[in-house]
């Protein structure tokens, strides 16, 4: 054999081979996954006319996506874990082509709705495609280091797509003369595609003999993420259906019930040989820090979009905001989600040699940073744009290094389940902030000179509660152990496994 072909050889069985030979096709996935999240947005408004409801009905798109897949992604990451992530993984993209394909030709709002919701199953290729890489890693005893480094690449594909998909529906729309099945073909065929990518050629993890699904302990998940998301989605709707004051009882009422069935769930799972979610590993100081990292990155990452776009078009005669036409809103929005490329780019360049804990550490701080000057400089638009960098920089350095962390941290046949829940937690944490900005922004219409205008007292309000997220992130993190998130060496997987009292 010759030593170029040895050199390959060795190549191929490293580290750097087995991340080069997945990521590559998980990027395309990822790539698909955001296209599909950028896709939809611009063509809302064509939407609603084809279905023929009012503007306030695609409130229910989200809330409805929002419900099923809080449900089902920690159940798919925890079959992922059970019977292999790859043929978990295929069974999620096929359900998410059907449903593309479905919204394609749906032509009324109901089936529009029951088609948007399914197509939600994409939210769990994330987690377990990072699981992939992380068991696949495992075997030589780099999975921790790879993950970082693939999870990195796997948001730049994200954000990327994103991107493009924004780009690209109006201008197929347009070129199509407003034929608004043939415009929603196009992420169809994407998701298609997808489905055979992972069929031939993603491997299949090794799945943990001897387990079982605790099916009752994800009934009771279900029902408390059920109650939760529901109060939040319903506080929404007081807000922006401008509901009377005794609906605020109900919310009271669906919140106090889903913490209660969080606690009975808790007290379930420590009694089970098998749980649904290890509470035990939750409580590990390098897993919750990391658990409430998600939450609390979740509000400015996703909460604070909508008060983004509100404040980029506000009336600058006002005395603040900046009005913006919705052309240069979007530009504003295609720098943020750039420099959560950025930030995805430069935490894969610097996780090989720099501590992950300290990398997680200096993300969040810049979240809230970024969000700290907006409290003083928010007059101009170079300003906002430099305060949304730096946000977004570490922005999307954690979305990346999130999951990786939560599977470095997980014990061996966990690491589905536990980068699934980074992105449950992100979720409820964006929808909660997203409900809260809500009603502060609201609170100060027609104290101003505008009777729809927000008050800057409002946006100074939510900045700050993004700020403190942040900030509140990067001491939490403090918590988590200096040799966290290190490669493991021969046998220690075995010994990280939680004991089963």
């Amino acid at each position: 054999m010759s030593r170029s072909s040895a050199a390959a050889d060795r190549l191929r069985g490293s580290a750097l081979g087995i991340t080069a030979g997945l990521i590559g096709w998980f990027v395309f996935v990822e790539i698909t996954s955001g296209i599909l999240q950028g896709y939809y947005v611009p063509l809302f408004s064509d939407i609603v006319i084809a279905l023929g409801v009012h503007d306030s009905d695609v409130n229910w798109f989200e809330a409805a996506q929002l419900l099923l897949s809080a449900l089902v992604v920690p159940i798919m990451a925890k079959l992922g874990d059970m019977y292999g992530h790859k043929k978990i993984l295929l069974v999620a993209a096929i359900l998410t082509a059907a449903a593309t394909w479905w919204l394609a030709f749906a032509g009324d709002f109901w089936s529009f709705l029951i088609a948007w919701s399914l197509q939600g199953f994409y939210v769990v290729w994330l987690p377990l495609e990072i699981a992939l890489i992380f068991e696949r890693g495992r075997r030589q005893n780099h999975g921790v280091s790879i993950t970082r480094r693939a999870a990195g690449l796997l948001v730049v594909g994200l954000q990327a797509g994103a991107i493009l998909g924004a780009l690209a529906a109006g201008r197929i729309f347009d070129a199509s003369g407003g034929n608004l099945t043939f415009t929603l073909i196009f992420p169809a065929i994407a998701v298609t595609a997808t489905v055979f990518v992972i069929w031939f050629a993603v491997p299949d993890s090794e799945p943990m003999p001897g387990r079982q699904l605790d099916t009752w302990g994800f009934v009771i998940l279900a029902w408390g993420l059920l109650l939760i998301t529901s109060a939040l989605v319903y506080m929404r709707m007081i807000n922006e259906l401008e509901l009377g004051a005794g609906s605020w009882v109900w919310v009271a009422v669906l919140l106090i019930a889903g913490m209660l069935v969080f606690v009975w769930f808790a007290r379930f799972e420590l009694r089970q040989k098998d749980p649904a979610i290890d509470i035990r590993v939750l409580r590990r100081p390098e897993m919750w820090p990391v658990q409430i990292t998600a939450f609390l990155v979740g509000i400015s990452l996703l909460g604070a979009q909508g008060p983004l776009s509100t404040y980029a078009g506000t009336d600058s005669s006002l005395g603040y905001g900046l009005g913006l036409d919705a052309s240069a809103r979007s530009n504003v929005i295609g720098v943020y989600l750039v420099s959560l490329i950025v930030g995805a780019i430069i935490f894969a360049l610097t996780s090989r040699r720099a501590s992950p804990r300290i990398i997680l550490i200096a993300a969040a701080a810049l979240v809230g940073v970024g969000y700290t000057l907006f409290l003083p400089f928010h007059q101009e638009l170079w300003q906002v744009l430099l305060n949304l960098s730096i946000a977004g920089i570490g922005s999307g350095a954690l979305v990346g290094a999130l999951p990786a962390a939560a599977a470095a941290a997980a014990p061996a046949g966990q690491t589905g389940i536990s980068s699934a829940l980074t992105n449950t937690t992100k979720t409820i944490g964006g929808t909660f902030a997203s409900a809260i900005f809500g009603v502060v922004l609201a609170a100060g219409v027609g104290t101003v000179a505008s009777q729809t205008a927000a008050s800057l007292g409002g946006y100074l309000a939510v900045w700050a509660i993004c700020a403190a997220g942040g900030f509140l992130a990067a001491v939490l993190l403090f918590f988590v152990p200096k040799v966290a998130f290190a490669d493991e060496a021969p046998g220690d997987e075995v010994a990280a496994q939680p004991t089963i009292l």
